[in-house]
């Protein structure tokens, strides 16, 4: 493939709108899904389709694996597993806007931490504060669904920093390609269960696998044709679309209204990713984008 460092400003910005737009879109039809095959389900059968997709494409030659190469795709094959089922789960009871903007405190964690100067614990108070407004935790709160979108995120840091490792040992997309593959093989009992309760039909199944085409294979395929050209830190910046996108594929597609606090704390929230992602400069300006975006 050939890398193109002077791909237009235009393109780089509607390349991440576009596997931002098709991941929230992806989630929310999943979330249509829920009621009738549950989380597990709609996650069971992401994965199928991630690792066909994945594997399709990539055809890593398993037998030459040593365990250097094994033990961070045994790693990413758990963290995608507990990922988008927490993700997943916390949607189903807290709603998509707020699940999604939690879960992008891992990257943003990510940020903070290889940020040089001594600001980033200023970055890292205003998120909080921002986490704080999001929530407003009451008596009311759910604050299961809140630990699991913590989770998701804890998760999410973990792949940046796990991916990296993989990408050294295992080229291309061999190492998500063989960790969705073994994530879906751990979800097989769900999808077993499901078939045998006749639940795994019609519309759900038609919802769970568009999930899992927007949210797997779309993202992959705009990966793989443009995103890893774009700057590092222009990608930080645009990936802070992600809660805005989230909210409103939750308005116009679940109904799901986000109260004027949950906005105000979306926009803390996402501030704080561009300030860190704006003094984060380790990585030069004209590298290729790291992969630092699930796509399984």
């Amino acid at each position: 493939m050939v890398r193109d460092a002077d791909m237009p400003l235009g393109r780089s910005v509607v390349a991440v709108l576009g596997t931002g737009t098709s991941n929230q879109v992806g989630a929310a039809t999943g979330a249509m899904a829920f009621p009738v095959i549950g989380p597990g389900g709609v996650v069971a059968v992401r994965q199928v389709v991630a690792a066909v997709t994945l594997m399709a494409i990539s055809r890593p030659q398993i037998r030459r694996l040593g365990w250097p190469q094994w033990w961070p795709v045994l790693a990413l094959a758990l963290i995608f597993s507990v990922m988008n089922l927490s993700l997943y789960t916390a949607i189903d009871r807290i709603g998509l806007g707020l699940a999604v903007t939690l879960e992008f405190l891992g990257p943003l964690g990510v940020a903070l931490f290889a940020s040089r100067g001594r600001s980033e614990w200023l970055i890292a108070v205003g998120a909080a504060v921002g986490v704080y407004v999001l929530i407003l935790p009451d008596s009311s709160s759910d604050l299961l669904g809140v630990g699991l979108a913590l989770l998701a995120a804890a998760c999410w840091a973990g792949y940046i920093l796990i991916n990296r490792i993989a990408g050294t040992r295992l080229p291309g997309v061999q190492a998500p390609a063989l960790a969705s593959t073994i994530s879906a093989i751990l979800y097989m009992p769900v999808l077993m269960m499901l078939l045998a309760q006749g639940r795994l039909t019609g519309m759900p199944l038609v919802y769970a696998v568009v999930a899992g085409v927007l949210s797997s294979a779309v993202p992959f395929a705009i990966d793989l044709t443009v995103l890893r050209s774009v700057p590092p830190r222009l990608f930080g910046v645009l990936m802070s679309v992600h809660p805005g996108l989230a909210a409103l594929a939750g308005l116009v597609l679940l109904g799901q209204v986000p109260a004027v606090h949950e906005w105000i704390g979306m926009a803390m929230i996402v501030l704080a990713n561009v300030a860190a992602v704006t003094m984060a400069d380790r990585t030069p300006v004209d590298e290729p984008v790291p992969v630092l975006e699930p796509v399984a």
